[in-house]
């Protein structure tokens, strides 16, 4: 059975295989860690979160709905067509008592 709300996809760490659109991706180089795009993140994909110093997009969890992009004022993020799994330690934030999301 496919992950499909947000618990799900956190516990399979899978994408929704429905969605059409590519995650999204920020590049940290250009990114001014001002969180606009955490804060647009619809909260049924909750997919940005801050780590250390940087702000990731989990692509397991990020549908590629766009919402995050008019709200960066540097124009930091980016389609992730080639994405790759996220490495384990991102998964810490996502479902604990930290999330944003929540």
């Amino acid at each position: 059975m496919a992950a499909t709300t947000r618990p799900e996809r956190i516990d399979a760490r899978e994408r929704n295989p429905k969605w059409q659109n590519a995650p999204l991706r920020i590049e940290m180089s250009e990114c001014i860690n001002c969180d606009a795009c955490l804060r647009h993140c619809p909260p049924q994909f909750g997919a940005i979160f801050n780590h250390g110093v940087d702000v990731i997009i989990l692509p397991e969890l990020c549908s590629g709905c766009d919402k995050c992009l008019p709200a960066c004022p540097v124009s930091c993020i980016y389609p992730d067509p080639e994405w790759k799994p996220a490495p384990d330690d991102w998964w810490e934030e996502p479902g604990s008592a930290g999330d944003p999301y929540r």
